[in-house]
């Protein structure tokens, strides 16, 4: 199995990263310190996680115990209420990392929101409703973003969150296509027109919450079951192998350190395993894809 890809900078990325997304204070850097020691060498942190600080801690005691820089992928992502100004969140971002650079920058999601407005990061309305930034739109954000590798402080750029909607709107505007596009991604949502369009543009899926959303139950499914049972280890090394050998790079996030260790190990899987578990969406996958910070379908179909 691969234990990279290459973005379309001829930068090779590692297909198994610790994800910090809903990583409680107090256990972040305890759980990135322990990835690191485990062999971990991709970390995908953001700023509107507010836990890079103490992800900045982990990599710090690690480039202290002899680890490079250079080995170690860093991720972070730009927030809405900053993509008018989209290195002042880089800037952040890096502050509290303890870097330099990251060796790739994500826009979080495809929408502006006001960035002055009542709250830093969710900004409303007086009706509850979000407070968007209705002229500037995301391929405006994205112009601005282009212009970050050329400070050194990014090495690469994508988006999250991106719908082949919002693709196709953006790609005849880009001057830098994407080099990633972070999306949910597991059995019962495989999102699979975004996943084509982008492998037929060149542009690398990352999958988070491979495992499923909180609360999932993927891990009791049948097809899943079953794999885990033929190759004797648990559901979730069944699902991260299924996301490597679809070609995405991963995301597992967790702060035990068992499981840690465990999402590590990644499968070779048949092409009935993978037919079986492909599947599952067709009988027991989402059919309505929300985004939870906005309550909003932003272009998505409501059946994959």
């Amino acid at each position: 199995m691969a234990d990279s890809f290459t973005l379309n900078t001829g930068v090779k990325i590692p297909s198994v990263g610790l994800g910090t997304w809903q990583s409680e204070p107090g256990q972040v850097k305890d759980a990135v310190a322990h990835a690191l020691k485990s062999g971990y060498k991709h970390i995908d942190a953001a700023f509107a996680y507010g836990n890079e600080a103490e992800v900045g801690e982990a990599l710090k005691e690690a480039f202290a115990a002899g680890v490079k820089r250079e080995d170690i992928f860093v991720t972070s992502k730009c927030w809405l209420t900053y993509l008018r100004k989209p290195e002042a969140c880089l800037d952040e971002s890096l502050q509290k990392l303890g870097l330099d650079y990251v060796d790739l920058y994500l826009m979080h999601w495809p929408v502006p929101m006001n960035p002055n407005g009542n709250h830093p990061m969710i900004p409303k309305h007086p009706d509850g409703s979000r407070d968007l930034d209705t002229e500037w739109s995301h391929i405006d954000a994205w112009k601005a973003i282009e212009k970050l590798p050329a400070t050194g402080k990014a090495k690469a750029i994508g988006v999250s969150n991106y719908s082949k909607k919002f693709l196709e709107e953006l790609l005849p505007h880009c001057s830098i296509v994407p080099a990633a596009n972070q999306i949910e991604n597991h059995p019962y949502l495989p999102q699979q027109e975004i996943v084509d369009f982008c492998t037929s543009k060149g542009i690398l899926i990352e999958a988070y919450s491979p495992l499923g959303s909180t609360g999932s139950p993927m891990f009791n499914e049948e097809g899943v079951q079953e794999v885990a049972k033929k190759h004797n280890v648990g559901p979730g090394t069944v699902l991260i192998s299924y996301q490597v050998s679809k070609g995405h790079v991963v995301l597992p996030k967790s702060v035990t350190p068992s499981r840690i260790e465990e999402n590590m190990k990644v499968l070779k899987l048949s092409s009935d395993e993978m037919e079986s578990l492909e599947k599952i969406h067709k009988t027991k996958g989402v059919t309505r894809f929300v985004y939870p910070p906005f309550g909003v379908k932003l272009g998505f179909p409501d059946k994959d």
